[in-house]
């Protein structure tokens, strides 16, 4: 694993967590390569867990 790669649960919000993924999606042309691939899945849990965050902060 890269050490670039983002751990899930690392505390950002979502909004900071989807500038990544919009910019990784910029870097690659719209076409990932495996190590992309692999670093837009965990960019997309950390976004997922951060909205749960969220959420439950709201409730």
């Amino acid at each position: 694993m890269s050490p670039d790669l983002v751990t899930p649960g690392s505390g950002r919000s979502a909004a900071e967590v989807n500038e990544q993924i919009r910019a990784l999606w910029l870097r690659s042309g719209g076409s990932l390569s495996a190590q992309e691939r692999e670093q837009y899945e965990l960019l997309v849990v950390e976004w997922a867990a951060a909205i749960r965050d969220r959420v439950v902060r709201a409730a």
